[in-house]
C-alpha cells in the first residue's frame, strides 16, 4: 500500500522506525536535520550504522524520503540567501544518499517582489548546480506543488513542468500535495474534478514524474491559497478524494503531514486503509 506518515527523529534518526513499527508503516518521511536551522553536522558513521541497522530490523519499510528545510529558498533574488540555500540543499541530498533514502522533497521557493518567471529561472539554475555537485547520487529531488501562499511559485502544474524542463535532469520529479493542490484551485474533492485534475497533471507534468504524495486534507477552501493541513476527511476536501487517491496510487509512497495530537496519525492511517479497502 506504501502508506505512512512524517516520522519523528527525536533522539536520533533511527528512532523514526519506532513510529513506523507502531503504525505498521511501509513508507515514511523524515527531516534528516533540524529543519529550522541552517547549520547541521554531517551524519556520522555511528548514525549511519544505527539507521541501517534499524531499517534492516524493519524490512516492511520499503521507501523512505526526506523533506528539506523550510529555510531553503532557491528562488530568492538575494544572492546570499540563494547561495546559502544551494549549499544547504546540497548537504540535504548528500545526507539522503548516505542514509539510503530514495528522495528528498523541496518547496520550489518564493519569488519575493520579483516575477514568477525570474524565480523559476533561479530555481532551475540552482538545481543544475546541486545536481552537478551530487552527480554520484541516485537521490531524486522532488519539487512539491504549493498552495500559492504569498509569493511561492509551484502552485500551477505549469510551474513544476517549467522548472523541470529548465533544470534538465532526470533526477528531478514531483511530490504531489493534496491540500496544496486544492488550495491552489484544483478541485480534487469531486469525482469529476479529481479525474480532470489528474488528466491535466498527466498532460503537463506526466504521471511518470510522480514519485511521492502528501495526503493532507485542507482547512482552506478551494482556491484559497491557504497552506493549512487538516486531518483526513475533516477538511474541505473530504473523504472521496482520499478514497480515489488510495485506489489510483497504490504504487506511489504516500505520507500524511498533519498534527499528531490525540493519536491522529493512527486515526488517519486507519481511515485511509479503510478507504483503500
Amino acid at each position: 500500500m506504501l502508506l505512512g506518515v512524517h516520522c519523528s527523529v527525536s533522539g536520533g534518526l533511527e528512532h523514526a522506525f519506532d513510529e513506523a513499527r507502531t503504525l505498521n508503516l511501509d513508507t515514511f518521511q523524515v527531516f534528516t536535520r533540524n529543519q529550522r536551522q541552517w547549520k547541521a553536522k554531517p551524519i556520522s558513521e555511528d548514525e549511519k550504522k544505527a539507521f541501517a541497522t534499524a531499517w534492516a530490523n524493519n524490512p516492511k519499510v520499503k521507501v523512505i524520503f526526506s523533506h528539506a528545510s523550510y529555510l531553503i529558498n532557491l528562488a530568492s533574488a538575494d544572492d546570499g540567501l540563494r547561495h546559502k540555500s544551494i549549499a544547504g540543499f546540497t548537504e540535504e541530498v548528500i545526507r539522503c544518499h548516505e542514509l539510503g533514502l530514495a528522495y528528498t522533497v523541496l518547496h520550489p521557493g518564493a519569488a519575493g517582489e520579483g516575477s514568477e518567471e525570474d524565480a523559476m529561472n533561479r530555481i532551475a539554475d540552482s538545481l543544475k548546480k546541486i545536481v552537478a555537485e551530487t552527480h554520484g547520487s541516485k537521490v531524486k529531488i522532488l519539487l512539491e506543488n504549493t498552495a500559492g501562499q504569498g509569493s511561492h511559485v509551484g502552485y500551477k502544474f505549469e510551474h513544476i513542468r517549467n522548472i523541470m524542463d529548465l533544470a534538465g535532469s532526470d533526477r528531478i520529479g514531483n511530490c504531489f500535495d493534496t491540500c496544496h493542490a486544492f488550495a491552489a484551485g484544483y478541485n480534487i474533492a469531486t469525482e469529476d474534478g479529481f479525474h480532470k485534475t489528474w488528466e491535466e497533471y498527466d498532460r503537463i507534468i506526466g504521471l511518470d514524474n510522480l514519485f511521492a504524495i502528501h495526503l493532507n486534507d485542507s482547512k482552506g477552501d478551494l482556491g484559497s491559497r491557504l497552506d493549512r493541513h487538516d486531518h483526513i476527511g475533516q477538511g474541505k476536501i473530504g473523504k472521496l478524494a482520499f478514497k480515489l487517491m488510495m485506489k489510483k496510487f497504490q504504487h506511489i509512497p504516500k505520507v500524511i503531514e498533519t498534527d499528531e495530537e490525540n493519536n491522529m496519525d493512527e486515526v488517519n492511517i486507519k481511515l485511509l486503509r479503510e478507504l483503500a479497502a
